[in-house]
């Protein structure tokens, strides 16, 4: 398993606490591309982030490379999140004053790569993911699909263990959604990039090749 999640547990304190998450228990392979649905309020979103190390459970597990990473301090997870998992959300999260090659390449300058190398590696990626024509692009020159897949590209530069993202397309035209489907889709298949997708749209589980289903917090199948 490249990823394993034992006895997961999320609780959310306050007067009367919600419990987000309930003894989660599952494991996902190297070069799955698994799809985490259910209705609004059931918890996939919780659950990403816990795998993703964007927030800590209660109680619980969740263990790469044989090591469970709830084990770590903010500043190793920190490290680990740059280093190993890539994300892509609903919001592009691109800043305005970068063009698409300068927000792919970020990721790398910050781990200290070589003008040179980082540079190249952005333009390989933005090529691969479609928009080798945008690269002195800024979001504002860019459509919504577009600005999508610089993101997904700034997820994938640095080779992530595990790729998560949140309701991407949620923010996207029907047309522009299945480009970026299609394009996690090949990405599964050409390179094995292994992937969770947070969705609650019944359409998309063509796409995957495996389903994990929760309702109120609870795995279903």
């Amino acid at each position: 398993m490249i990823i394993e999640v034992k006895n997961l547990d999320k609780t959310y304190g306050g007067k009367v606490p919600t419990h987000a998450l309930k003894d989660i228990n599952f494991g996902i392979k190297k070069g799955e591309f698994v799809a985490l649905m259910g209705r609004s309020g059931s918890g996939k979103s919780t659950l990403l982030h816990q795998l993703g190390l964007l927030d800590t459970p209660t109680t619980g597990e969740v263990i790469m490379g044989g090591v469970n990473l709830m084990s770590f301090s903010e500043k190793q997870k920190a490290e680990f999140r740059l280093k190993k998992l890539g994300y892509v959300f609903q919001a592009y999260a691109l800043l305005p004053e970068l063009t698409a090659l300068e927000s792919v390449y970020l990721p790398l300058m910050l781990l200290g790569m070589a003008k040179k190398e980082y540079v190249k590696k952005a333009t390989e990626i933005l090529d691969k993911v479609g928009l080798s024509d945008r690269l002195h692009h800024l979001p504002k020159e860019m459509s919504g699909g577009e600005q999508q897949r610089v993101a997904i590209a700034r997820a994938l530069v640095n080779n992530p263990t595990i790729l998560f993202a949140d309701e991407p397309t949620a923010n996207l035209d029907s047309d522009s959604s299945k480009v970026i489907l299609k394009l996690f889709k090949k990405l599964n298949e050409e390179i094995g990039q292994t992937i969770i997708m947070v969705t609650h749209e019944p359409d998309d589980k063509k796409y995957v090749n495996r389903v994990i289903e929760l309702k109120d917090g609870i795995i279903q199948n």
